[in-house]
């Protein structure tokens, strides 16, 4: 359950924040959590204020219909963003999201404290997302290249039989390669618990198994 207290700390509208959360409740998946919530502010009306909020998975749009009664939802995931960013006006600020493909997600009359704390969720996830798959490229090179440094047969040297030397392979390469994986092991396993993935009794679980393989 959503605690929405937290949430309530830059003068976000309680009524709105109690009946988004309750809605984005039944939306989250397995390990999804929100990390903050920013809701328009509009200058004349403001009955029906559309919100935004920053999960550790995407960025969720909400938008209430039918006079309050219903609210849309719309999402988009950190993979499908490019950048996110912000400008601020007289009357409040906008909340700029670029998407990969498509037209800009533009939220306008978003006050100034909470686009800054907006941007600042959106922009670390963001980060940590891009980290992520930059370790996973840099695994999957490790990989490949070491799929060509490992010779398929021991090389050896045509001498007559009693004096027949073979060659063994280098394993100071294998080695090398080897504590590279761990290393990137033991790093994506921190991202997983910094991300409330995973559990802690799961973190040194795993980080045991990791460095039991060396």
């Amino acid at each position: 359950m959503i605690n929405i207290d937290r949430f309530l700390a830059d003068e976000q509208d309680p009524k709105a924040v109690e009946k988004v959360a309750g809605k984005l409740n039944d939306l989250l998946t397995s390990g999804e959590e929100i990390l903050y919530l920013a809701v328009q502010k509009k200058p004349a009306v403001n009955l029906l204020p559309d919100c935004i909020a920053i999960s550790n998975k995407r960025i969720f749009y909400c938008s209430p219909t039918n006079l309050g009664l219903t609210m849309n939802f719309k999402d988009i995931s950190w993979k499908n963003i490019k950048e996110v960013s912000f400008k601020e006006g007289l009357l409040g600020s906008k909340f700029i999201c670029v998407p990969q493909s498509g037209e800009n997600i533009v939220t306008d009359f978003i006050p100034k404290v909470q686009v800054r704390k907006l941007h600042q969720a959106a922009n670390q996830q963001l980060e940590e997302y891009k980290e992520l798959l930059r370790q996973q490229k840099l695994e999957e090179n490790r990989a490949t290249a070491s799929s060509f440094n490992i010779p398929s047969t021991p090389q050896v040297i045509d001498l007559p039989i009693e004096d027949a030397i073979v060659i063994p392979e280098t394993t100071g390469v294998e080695l090398g390669n080897k504590e590279d994986e761990i290393e990137q092991k033991l790093i994506k396993l921190k991202t997983l618990y910094d991300k409330q993935l995973i559990t802690r009794e799961e973190y040194e679980h795993k980080k045991a198994a990791i460095l039991d393989s060396m």
